[in-house]
């Protein structure tokens, strides 16, 4: 159930945008996916994306709607120009970053107030405690006098 809700804003764009890479609509032209490994431990949801070549300040992870987590980055990678003049590149492979965007679904045991980011050597960790499990009330029979 956890895995459903992680994939629902994919899953619902999916429906409404068959054609996401053939998609015209010019706010999301060149948005790119990142893709995740999510891992659901007893106290947290662990969200590992690797982000080559860009810098923690070029990403942005942020709370929508009160249980959307949303990790963007306009991927702005520069790259290494040649210190001399004359000198060009013979062989382009590496290939910059674009737009890069997911959105995931909280489930409702996610505590949205606490969440923290990292980006070390081209992976960004979120992770998202999850709230304590509610204490399932206790039926006691009494025996009456």
């Amino acid at each position: 159930m956890v895995n459903n809700l992680l994939n629902l804003p994919e899953t619902m764009e999916k429906l409404m945008f068959p054609s996401r890479g053939h998609d015209n609509n010019h706010e999301n032209r060149g948005v790119s996916s990142i893709p995740v490994d999510i891992l659901d431990t007893p106290k947290d949801y662990i969200f590992f994306m690797d982000v080559p070549g860009l810098s923690k300040s070029e990403i942005q992870v942020t709370i929508e709607d009160e249980k959307t987590l949303v990790i963007r980055s306009n991927g702005k990678r520069k790259r290494e120009d040649g210190e001399d003049e004359g000198c060009k590149y013979v062989r382009l492979e590496r290939r910059v970053p674009q737009k890069l965007m997911r959105k995931f679904c909280l489930p409702e045991n996610a505590n949205v107030s606490v969440i923290t980011a990292k980006c070390e050597n081209g992976v960004l960790t979120v992770v998202v405690e999850k709230n304590p499990p509610t204490p399932k009330s206790k039926t006691v029979q009494v025996a009456i006098a």
